[in-house]
This record gives structure tokens, C-alpha cells and sequence, in this order.
């Protein structure tokens, strides 16, 4: 029964930053990874960066590794998403989701994953 909300998505310059925020509500248990995944439009969605809370496990996928930071807070209310340097191939809706099931620390994209209903983040050249 947990709830994603996303937000903080905007607008900026190549080489601004973002801070992404997703409120988690309800039951979080068994929702053992969480993370952030981005659609550009015409492309598919694809992984950003996600959390293992079982053992603390970080992933980034490549565009992210130095740029982007995920957090969870301790409380597992808040998923964080800082952005810095972006770029415009960053221009996406970005989605944060949740779920039982986990592939390298990301959310397992099935039917039992919880997803935000994104937030546009746009990076202009």
C-alpha cells in the first residue's frame, strides 16, 4: 500500500542542479529497493539510481556515476535524488518507485512496483 509522490522538477541551464524529492507514505515494508528511473521522451525508461535498504547497496547508472546522489532518509519517508551538472541528455520525467523485488539495488520493474508520477526535469543547452 505505499505511495510515491515526486516532485522538485524544473527547468535549467546545462550545468545547474536539482534536487529531487519523492515523499514515501504508507507501508514500506518488504519494498526492499528504491530508486529513481527517468523517460526521455521517444525513449524508453531507464535506471537512474537506486537503494538496496536491506544492506545500504547504492547503484548508479553511468550518466549519474559523479553527477547525481540518492538518498534515503531513516525514516524511509523521503527518496532523494541530488542532481548537479546536468545536462541537456538529462531532459526527462523522472520517476521515483519502489518495489519487493530488486535488480542490482534498483526497484524490479513489474506490477508490484510502486511508482511516483514523475516529475519533468528539462536542462536547456
Amino acid at each position: 500500500q505505499v505511495q510515491l509522490m515526486d516532485s522538485g522538477g524544473g527547468s535549467v541551464q546545462a550545468g545547474g542542479s536539482l534536487r529531487l524529492s519523492c515523499a514515501i507514505a504508507g507501508s514500506t515494508d518488504s519494498r526492499w529497493c528504491m530508486g529513481w528511473f527517468r523517460q526521455a521522451s521517444g525513449k524508453p525508461r531507464e535506471r537512474v539510481a537506486g537503494i538496496d535498504v536491506r544492506n545500504g547497496r547504492i547503484n548508479y547508472a553511468e550518466p549519474a556515476v559523479g553527477r547525481f546522489i540518492i538518498t534515503l532518509d531513516s525514516a524511509r519517508s523521503t527518496l532523494s535524488l541530488g542532481m548537479t551538472n546536468l545536462k541537456p541528455d538529462d531532459t526527462a520525467i523522472y520517476y521515483c518507485a519502489a518495489s519487493t523485488f530488486c535488480r542490482e539495488a534498483y526497484p524490479g520493474q513489474s506490477t508490484l512496483t510502486a511508482w511516483g508520477r514523475g516529475t519533468q526535469v528539462t536542462v536547456s543547452s
